[in-house]
């Protein structure tokens, strides 16, 4: 991905313009074969877990953040029957895609984000009207640091009015630096729940970035149609509405985020 380049993801469609690698890596489009993956476009909120922290520059970072192949479905036997992850066993995907749950842990580690990749804003839109919902920034240095942000916080807290869930359609804009390692077929998938209900399942293909480069890139999000029981429930009850992003390069999981939403009336738009 050249700097400061612009994508656009679309529901059931994408438009990349992306370069090529010269020639060391793959084009954007050699991504693993999922053809049963769920595709979808949703709000880009992703981060959460334990390590809570304060809105602002910090919470910005949390944004810093299951087995391929053969005619077997990956996690099946050969009877269908789905198994079990196990501690030590890849996270790729396709396990992911098959999550019925928010999980109760993290499942990388800070220092599997070998590419240094550091996010600088977060901003949300509303596509009909052109309103900015929520924007993020951190303070980003001229010179991109080479470091892997252990203290990075991957858990964050929304707080929206009831009337984001009446929302069609919103874009997401992130801006991020890569380390000095190029990175390819970059992907990130976010599951989205409300208690144990899957709301929507999200899948975007970022990507190849190249070394120490500065990077744009917005996601068109089509929000679900939710029952009104559901709506209801969901403003009723702040922050058991929640999320996982899972952030790919190779199909290898290199950052996992976490993130709570609250809708209720009385919360102050923004992060918590």
């Amino acid at each position: 991905m050249e700097s400061d380049e612009e994508k656009e993801f679309e529901s059931e469609e994408e438009r990349c313009d992306g370069p090529s690698t010269d020639g060391d890596g793959e084009s954007d489009g050699g991504r693993e074969d999922d053809t049963d993956d769920e595709r979808g476009t949703g709000p880009g909120m992703g981060n959460g877990g334990g390590d809570r922290q304060a809105a602002g520059e910090r919470d910005m970072a949390a944004w810093n953040g299951f087995i391929s192949g053969g005619a077997q479905v990956d996690g099946e036997t050969e009877d269908g029957i789905l198994e079990e992850w196990k501690p030590g066993d890849p996270v790729t995907p396709r396990r992911v895609l098959r999550l019925t749950a928010y999980t109760e842990d993290y499942l990388c580690s800070p220092e599997d984000n070998i590419y240094n990749i550091s996010f600088s804003r977060f901003k949300i839109r509303d596509l009909e009207s052109g309103a900015v919902i929520l924007d993020l920034k951190r303070h980003c240095p001229t010179e991109i640091k080479d470091v892997i942000e252990l203290d990075a916080g991957r858990f964050i807290q929304y707080s929206f009015s009831p009337s984001f869930l009446t929302l069609r359609e919103i874009g997401a804009t992130l801006e991020f630096t890569v380390g000095s390692k190029a990175v390819n077929r970059f992907r990130l998938i976010e599951r989205h729940y409300f208690r144990d209900l899957l709301l929507k399942s999200f899948d975007f293909e970022i990507g190849f970035c190249i070394p120490y480069s500065r990077n744009t890139c917005e996601h068109i999000y089509s929000l679900p149609d939710l029952e009104t029981h559901t709506i209801e429930e969901m403003i009723a009850h702040p922050f058991e509405t929640r999320s996982d992003s899972f952030y790919f390069a190779n199909n290898k999981l290199i950052m996992h985020h976490k993130a709570e939403y609250s809708f209720s009336p009385n919360s102050v738009p923004g992060s918590a």
